[in-house]
């Protein structure tokens, strides 16, 4: 929402130096401050086949406002805090090791960064590669994320996302971009 807010503010301030006699120019900043927001929501596979991604995405004029990312993967109970009902019939009676849990990434953050640290050398911690994911696309029309995804590689793109070192940046882009594509 805080987009949202510098749009009308950014927009309130053009329309003062250009003066409200400029009838087009206020129905343009009126049509872009009443567009709906769509939210759209999708699950993938962005990091391999052990975990899958829910990606969300606001969508306002094919602009998106916001977007979301999280993983869910099976983890050792005694690392991680498995999703909700994991201790009640949901895991108790679904999971076929009582030893793991189905647990978000995001919510683990601290054991998954420290494994993703030993297992693969990284220096940014799993949330903020993912805040800066979140953070590359959100301002961006479904159109230009479409157009970055499809002109560089999987290494550009993570070259291109300041603050991302994960090497399925572009997965976790794409995801957000179907999303944002599903918005309603």
């Amino acid at each position: 929402m805080k987009k949202v807010t510098k749009l009308m503010l950014v927009a309130g301030i053009s329309l003062a130096l250009v003066g409200v006699g400029n009838s087009g120019a206020l129905n343009s900043v009126t049509s872009a401050a009443s567009a709906p927001l769509k939210v759209g929501r999708v699950e993938a596979a962005a990091h391999g086949t052990k975990c899958f991604t829910v990606a969300v995405a606001v969508v306002q004029n094919g602009v998106i406002v916001a977007a979301s990312l999280d993983d869910y993967q099976f983890l050792g109970t005694d690392v991680a805090t498995g999703v909700p009902n994991s201790d009640k019939d949901f895991g108790l009676n679904g999971y076929k090791d009582p030893n793991v849990v189905l647990a978000s990434k995001k919510a683990n953050a601290k054991y998954y960064s420290e494994h993703m640290a030993e297992a693969a050398g990284s220096t940014v911690s799993y949330d903020k590669n993912i805040a800066a994911v979140e953070k590359f696309a959100t301002g961006k029309t479904i159109k230009s994320l479409e157009m970055t995804l499809s002109k560089k590689s999987a290494e550009q793109v993570v070259d291109a996302v300041s603050g991302a070192t994960l090497v399925d940046t572009s997965n976790y882009l794409k995801a957000i971009l179907d999303a944002a594509k599903a918005a309603k």
